[in-house]
């Protein structure tokens, strides 16, 4: 895991397969959204930003409430999908 946080086109590539695979799952976009937000709140309580990118998305997450906590989750989701 440490290697895929290094690069973040490797992270968005990451993201987007484990995306790919819960909706083939039968996962709906909004379970997956909901678990995106909730692993968002892990990588910032117990993971150090490996490059500038995440520590750009670290420092938006720390300044927003949980709404927009959630948009950050919801556009990650579809910037991963994207990148899958």
């Amino acid at each position: 895991m440490s290697t895929v946080l290094k690069n973040f086109d490797t992270w968005k590539k990451f993201l987007g397969e484990r995306v790919k695979h819960a909706e083939r799952s039968g996962l709906s976009d909004e379970a997956i959204s909901h678990l995106a937000y909730e692993i968002g709140g892990f990588l910032d309580e117990k993971i150090d930003p490996q490059n500038a990118s995440n520590r750009a998305l670290k420092e938006l997450w720390d300044v927003g409430n949980e709404e927009e906590r959630k948009t950050i989750a919801r556009l990650m989701v579809k910037l991963a999908k994207e990148n899958a």
